[in-house]
């Protein structure tokens, strides 16, 4: 017998399925089988904490939208971006691949997940240059990488908080951040924290490094302004974007210089979106991660348990 929930969020789920694929299209072609081979468990398995994490469209989009606000204040990492990136005219494009990576390192087959990093590695061999103030950066320096995988996995973690409807166990965080640092070491990355409390010193290490510039404001400019190919634009982009401001550390949010107002949207979209992330979550029960779990003949219900 259905659920009150399920009974709820029932006409909801159509609209919002159509919404989240035209925003981000499954790959008809080209892309990874999440269904073959049979058994196998990719990098992580369907008992990761990993899994489980990345399996949370709502956490996973707004922590995706806060860690690129993150990144913005690294002067070198933006550098790259600046220089190589079409991030001016494609910046959802630039969402996008970033979320096909995400999930293809998460739920792929172990061979093609590692074609992923190899793609990546070689990618990252062709963008070189100098920052603003003359160092020289390149893609592939260890200590970018690191800085870009922190920044994405703490605020991919912060989201499955706050948004995920699931109490993280005793040491959960310390599992996904012990294991997602494999998919940064892969890249190049190295001294990559493997746990909360790392984390946390990371952060404190490389404050020194961070600044809110011209370019900062330029691109964070530019990702207020993206325009979702979806129903309700403005507000479906202004609700993931101002939640994913919730989700970033009270030192980001004071050299990102949020106004008292910027802070209270924030805190109103993130109540807003744990308020209908339930219905995004019912929505969209056929994607890659209950495929990656049908191929290791695991309920796709599981990975919403922890064990």
């Amino acid at each position: 017998m259905p659920s009150p929930l399920d009974l709820l969020t029932r006409p909801a789920r159509e609209p919002i399925r159509r919404w989240v694929l035209k925003a981000f299209p499954r790959a008809e072609s080209g892309g990874p089988d999440y269904d073959h081979p049979h058994g196998d468990p990719g990098l992580f398995g369907p008992h990761s904490a990993t899994w489980r994490v990345h399996a949370d469209f709502p956490g996973m989009l707004a922590g995706g939208l806060a860690a690129l606000t993150l990144q913005t204040l690294h002067p070198l990492a933006l550098a790259g971006v600046w220089d190589h990136s079409n991030f001016r005219g494609d910046l959802l494009g630039r969402l996008r691949r970033t979320t096909a990576f995400v999930g293809g390192t998460t739920y792929a087959p172990r061979v093609q997940a590692e074609a992923l990093i190899e793609h990546v590695r070689q990618i990252h061999l062709q963008i070189t240059g100098h920052g603003e103030d003359g160092r020289p950066y390149a893609a592939n320096d260890p200590d970018l990488l690191t800085w870009v995988h922190v920044s994405e996995a703490y605020c991919f973690l912060q989201g499955y908080r706050r948004y995920g409807h699931a109490a993280l166990p005793a040491g959960a965080g310390d599992r996904y951040y012990g294991e997602v640092r494999r998919i940064a070491e892969a890249l190049g990355a190295r001294d990559v924290p493997a746990s909360e409390r790392e984390v946390a010193n990371y952060f404190r290490r490389i404050r020194p490094e961070l600044m809110y510039t011209g370019r900062s404001r330029v691109v964070l400019g530019l990702l207020a302004q993206v325009r979702l190919p979806v129903p309700a634009a403005r507000l479906s982009r202004d609700l993931f974007l101002f939640a994913g401001h919730a989700l970033l550390p009270d030192w980001a949010v004071a050299l990102l210089g949020h106004t008292p107002w910027q802070r209270r949207q924030a805190q109103l979209a993130a109540h807003a979106l744990w308020s209908i992330a339930p219905v995004f979550r019912a929505a969209l029960k056929d994607g890659i991660a209950a495929r990656a779990c049908r191929r290791m003949d695991v309920a796709p219900e599981q990975l919403s348990r922890w064990a």
